[in-house]
């Protein structure tokens, strides 16, 4: 019952029209090194795989996206391949609270929904899904402790469970603060691990994806964890849940002393650039 009330309304979201354009990727070759230029750079798994985009529509075999992302969002990961990600900062609305996240995607779903109703906000894709890093316990010795392990991305540590937010299109849209349940709220930018996968929305899923996460950190010890886990649903029901596509993502950040050296470390087949 959960499950079908959860693709129900996220149909219902990711239906709606978005009247701006979406930014289109494009992907150019790059020098084996680290530099300030990289948005994405794939680093393991399928190192071949590529997606294809044809205005709204971006597709990679038999996932496919057609809602617009924000503005300035890094493209999806196709299943099977790891990423390195840097993400703009980004304004959302974000519902939180504690129990199970997969439970509490549909208790935050009708906040989030009227809110964008409310201020004739589109929806974008992908729905952002935080957990607390006490939901992975099998990953505990790879886990932070306090402020950079908050689920409020930077701020004061949280000890709710799960958040749920919806991105807006572009980071000037409405104003910060508390509305009800819900919270708008600017995020600072953002570096992940990320790794494509298709299937049924769920922390399950996302449980066996982190483990692949943890494997590359663990062979590239020029970065490292710096919060909790996060998960990228960008498909609604109308999407079969074989078919489904997300992401399983991890915070990281460079370790001091490896600064120098990343370009010995981080192995890259491809730049995706605005």
């Amino acid at each position: 019952m959960a499950e079908t009330l959860d693709m129900l309304t996220l149909c219902c979201a990711l239906a709606l029209p978005l009247t701006a354009p979406p930014v289109v990727q494009t992907e150019t070759p790059t020098d084996r090194c680290v530099d300030a230029s990289w948005i994405v750079k794939r680093v393991g798994g399928d190192l071949n795989a590529t997606i294809t985009q044809d205005g709204d529509l971006i597709t990679f075999g038999s996932a496919r996206i057609d809602t617009p992302l924000p503005e300035g969002y890094p493209p999806p990961t196709p299943p099977g391949a790891i990423d390195l990600k840097k993400y703009p900062s980004l304004r959302r609305a974000v519902v939180r609270g504690n129990g199970s996240p997969d439970l509490g995607m549909n208790l935050a779903f009708w906040p989030l929904f009227r809110h964008i109703e409310r201020h004739d906000i589109a929806m974008t894709s992908p729905v952002e899904m935080d957990y607390a890093t006490v939901l992975f316990p099998e990953f505990t010795e790879h886990h932070l402790t306090g402020d950079a392990d908050s689920l409020n991305r930077g701020g004061a540590p949280s000890e709710n469970a799960w958040s749920m937010a919806f991105l807006y299109r572009t980071p000037d849209m409405g104003a910060p603060g508390l509305e009800g349940r819900v919270e708008v709220e600017d995020t600072p930018p953002l570096t992940v691990i990320a790794i494509g996968f298709q299937g049924n929305y769920g922390r399950a899923l996302v449980r066996r994806q982190l483990s692949a996460l943890y494997d590359w950190l663990a062979d590239h010890p020029e970065w490292e964890v710096a919060g909790p886990p996060r998960a990228l649903f960008y498909n609604g029901p109308e999407q079969r849940p074989a078919y489904r596509w997300a992401e399983a993502q991890l915070p990281i950040r460079v370790v001091p002393d490896a600064a120098r050296s990343l370009d010995r470390h981080v192995s890259e087949t491809s730049t995706i650039t605005p």
